[in-house]
């Protein structure tokens, strides 16, 4: 059995007036790229490196799927979503370079 998780996530900027929806099967690796502006594209062009949300699962096919309903969302629905998990939109992704036991659920 494969013990691999896929993530769907969103990022937001400093002030949270961006919205940035992804999907990855590497959220610690996908974080790294985001914050240090790895990959040329519209995260490192509008300073989107926040973690804001997170939701994983077993198949990938299941969280492209997700990743494509959060995207037709309103940014009304959006913003519920992530404060339904993170009201104070803290970055869930600060530390977790430094310390390995923050890092969220990668097997099981």
């Amino acid at each position: 059995m494969d013990n691999r998780f896929y993530y769907v996530y969103i990022l937001s900027n400093w002030n949270n007036r961006v919205l940035y929806v992804g999907v990855t099967g590497n959220i610690v690796r996908r974080m790294y790229e985001h914050k240090n502006k790895k990959r040329e594209g519209f995260t490192a062009k509008y300073n989107i490196n926040k973690l804001v949300f997170y939701e994983y699962g077993r198949e990938i096919k299941d969280m492209i799927a997700r990743e494509k309903q959060i995207k037709g969302w309103s940014r009304k629905k959006k913003i519920a979503l992530i404060e339904g998990m993170n009201p104070d939109w803290v970055d869930l992704a600060d530390g977790w370079e430094e310390d390995s036991s923050t890092r969220p659920a990668r097997s099981e």
